[in-house]
């Protein structure tokens, strides 16, 4: 199946993108995707400014794949894995995160072909943010999604959300997010690197939630991947994140918030 992904990811590198054609088998394009990621993260925000440490480990079950109407990506993260004093999760209450992002393809669950444009197929978008305790982050996100074409990238998934706030009961503002995978250079063993990335950008929050109405962060990866492996670095960047001014008071610790930066991560990948 990797040796598979391995060769379609290429294709589509250098052929159009094709709409979606469900009219004879909605499962004839299913596959799946596990992957274990080794992280270290540096720098990542929002922070206090008057932490002392910096920096953590963590490991990162990474999923996704097709089934039928469904398509999903997912991952979990379990954060400062040794559990040393000398990280800046050392102290946090949240040990494990969570992303789920299940969509629903319309052109399947209608059998007709929904593409115009540079859009190749259409979904009801989901996305479930969850930490590791009740008080933590709990975000539900549902709107409107799509895979389009864009030139040299090729497919790019680009969903539109409304957020709902769990833990407030309340809806707060939209997210806009999109996603890439391009390898644009292959060695002769097959191997290849890729860009690959996302932005999360928010906007339309409330005041009584957020000290800003919009902020966001992208990441920028460049990696190598072989069959069974991966390597690569990721440079994150961040405006007032997740709502939060940068330099507002008041952070943990009795600092203020630094949302807005650079982070740097660090990755070896075991693809199953």
């Amino acid at each position: 199946m990797r040796k598979t992904l391995l060769a379609l990811s290429l294709v589509a590198a250098s052929a159009p993108v094709l709409a979606a054609d469900y009219s004879d088998d909605i499962h004839k394009n299913d596959y799946k995707w596990l992957q274990f990621n080794l992280m270290y993260s540096l720098d990542e925000k929002p922070a206090s400014s008057e932490a002392t440490k910096d920096g953590h480990d963590y490991l990162e079950m990474e999923f996704g794949g097709r089934s039928g109407i469904f398509d999903l990506y997912g991952y979990v993260d379990v954060f400062n894995l040794t559990g040393s004093d000398n990280q800046d999760k050392s102290d946090s209450a949240d040990k494990m995160f969570m992303k789920f992002a299940p969509r629903m393809s319309l052109d399947a669950l209608t059998g007709k072909d929904l593409s115009f444009g540079p859009v190749q197929e259409l979904y009801v978008a989901t996305l479930f943010n969850w930490g590791g305790n009740n008080g933590g982050v709990n975000n539900s996100f549902y709107g409107l999604g799509s895979d389009i074409n864009v030139p040299w990238l090729g497919k790019v998934g680009l969903n539109v959300y409304a957020l709902y706030d769990i833990n407030q009961k309340d809806w707060n503002g939209y997210q806009i997010s999109t996603n890439w995978f391009k390898p644009f250079y292959t060695f002769s063993n097959g191997s290849f690197i890729s860009y690959q990335g996302y932005i999360d950008y928010q906007f339309g929050m409330k005041e009584k939630y957020s000290s800003v109405s919009n902020g966001g962060a992208m990441f920028n990866g460049i990696y190598w991947h072989s069959e069974r492996f991966a390597v690569g670095y990721g440079l994150k960047l961040y405006k007032d994140v997740y709502g939060l001014e940068d330099g507002s008071a008041t952070g943990f610790d009795g600092g203020t918030w630094e949302s807005s930066g650079i982070s740097h991560y660090f990755d070896v990948t075991y693809k199953f």
